[in-house]
């Protein structure tokens, strides 16, 4: 009886929890918060007019009917605030998804484009509704074909992340370098597969690498002519010096035919004076000495039976003069070739000339002589003896000297020859270089000597006198200016 007065007493209580209990707890939760605010509103008087009967049903009526409303209330501003909400939610996405700085692809198996940004249909220059289900791989070109497929086949066998750079073409013809990247995804209402790409621009990129690629040839084009140049300058300035050296040598070369020619002259003028000399010599001694023994012999035919004693006398004049005749031409044969170089050797020779150099002259000659010089062949020999005769034939003319020593000495390169004299000195270069024929003697002995491949040394001092060096060496070889010292290893006095 207690218990049916407490549940008279607050009828409205009791079918709140009834309601509650048959609704869910999403629904019973809001059911209670509308019954809560609905209970912190003001309530309105009720007119005493109203009928008993309705005294117990219109309360709870009412009541229910005012939570519903405020149940609709708050679902409504529920709903406005998650369509807001929603509209936030889209514009970030539109933001992020559609207007992102790179192209976002979803791809099938076979390349055909499922969903698309529009930054992704911007790159290729083409509307999105034209651009879903086109096959992206008819976008790239022919050459970067291949390797998109592979870079597809990749991101659908599951092996990760994939990347790859390859040349597109715009709708309308224009290409541009495009780096992709891809990954394979699941669709939770359709069991085909699917994936992610992310397609950007990187032609600045490809520009800047292409650029860089240039700056690094040109670097190297640049270094390379910059060696080139180098080597241009170098090879300039060996050609300079080679045209210095070819006009030095062309110099040279026309002053030694100028030199030839005038030797040539010298060496004609000499021939013809030596000519003249035996013409005049055979003239004058041995044309002269002839007639004489002729006239003799005339006047012996005329005297041979009138005077027996006066024919003797005059029989042996005309001996001596045929014997001086004979020495004569022994003579003229001695100065062209000496017979006892040939027959005797070097040392001989000399030994003889100097013998009569001496009685012709007065000029004390004193031979050294290195026994080993007449294993020389003949013609550095007769070089040899040329070069001595020459040089006393100078000492007689011009040095006015009263000694001379010749001295042949024996080194390991070859023979050397000293002519020393105490005369007077002259300049070297003077002479070398002086015309008229007056060093003809000189720029003999030297000819003869480069002949067998030696070399010749005048040296000329006041108060020293002149020395004549000549060397030759044992074979056909060449000798060295420098080597020009040792000592004799033997002597000959003349």
């Amino acid at each position: 009886m207690k218990k049916k007065l407490n549940i008279s007493a607050h009828p409205i209580e009791a079918r709140v929890s009834h309601h509650e209990m048959k609704l869910p707890p999403m629904m019973a939760e809001l059911y209670r918060r509308a019954d809560a605010q609905l209970r912190k509103r003001p309530q309105t008087k009720k007119s005493n007019a109203e009928g008993t009967k309705s005294a117990m049903d219109s309360p709870r009526l009412l009541h229910e009917l005012q939570v519903h409303q405020v149940e609709l209330e708050m679902q409504n501003a529920e709903l406005q605030e998650s369509r807001d909400r929603m509209e936030v939610l889209l514009e970030k996405y539109t933001d992020l998804y559609d207007f992102a700085p790179v192209g976002y692809l979803s791809l099938d198996e076979q390349g055909r484009i499922l969903e698309a940004n529009l930054t992704g249909a911007a790159l290729l220059g083409i509307g999105r509704s034209q651009f879903i289900q086109r096959r992206l791989p008819s976008f790239v070109t022919p050459a970067g074909r291949p390797s998109f497929l592979a870079f597809l086949k990749k991101v659908f066998s599951g092996l990760g992340k994939q990347v790859c750079e390859a040349a597109l073409l715009r709708e309308d013809g224009a290409p541009f370098w495009a780096s992709f990247h891809g990954t394979s995804a699941l669709s939770r209402t359709s069991p085909r597969k699917w994936c992610r790409v992310a397609v950007s621009d990187i032609t600045a990129l490809k520009q800047s690498q292409e650029a860089q690629h240039r700056l690094e040839a040109l670097a190297v084009a640049n270094q390379e002519l910059n060696e080139e140049i180098v080597r241009r300058q170098a090879v300039e300035e060996s050609l300079k010096k080679s045209e210095q050296h070819s006009n030095l040598l062309l110099e040279q070369s026309r002053s030694l035919q100028a030199e030839l020619r005038h030797l040539s002259r010298q060496v004609l003028q000499a021939q013809e004076e030596e000519r003249k000399r035996i013409s005049r010599e055979l003239h004058d001694v041995i044309a002269q000495t002839l007639t004489g023994i002729n006239i003799r012999l005339a006047t012996l035919k005329k005297e041979a039976g009138v005077n027996p004693r006066s024919f003797d006398q005059n029989i042996a004049r005309t001996q001596r003069l045929v014997e001086k005749s004979v020495d004569i031409v022994h003579q003229f044969a001695r100065d062209l070739r000496p017979a006892v170089l040939d027959d005797l050797g070097l040392v001989p020779a000399l030994h003889s000339f100097m013998k009569r150099f001496t009685a012709r002259t007065g000029v004390h000659a004193h031979l050294t002589a290195f026994a080993g010089v007449e294993r020389l062949d003949p013609a550095r020999r007769t070089v040899l003896y040329r070069v001595a005769q020459e040089a006393l034939t100078n000492v007689a003319r011009h040095a006015q000297a009263s000694r001379v020593d010749v001295t042949i000495q024996g080194l390991p390169e070859g023979i050397r020859m000293k002519i020393k004299d105490d005369g007077k000195s002259f300049q070297v270069e003077r002479v070398l270089h002086e015309k008229g024929g007056k060093s003809l003697g000189v720029i003999g002995m030297r000819e003869r000597l480069e002949m067998v491949g030696g070399c010749f040394c005048v040296e000329s001092s006041p108060g020293k006198g002149t020395i004549v060096t000549a060397q030759v060496p044992h074979s056909n070889g060449k000798v060295d200016r420098e080597s020009l010292d040792s000592s004799p290893r033997s002597k000959a006095k003349s």
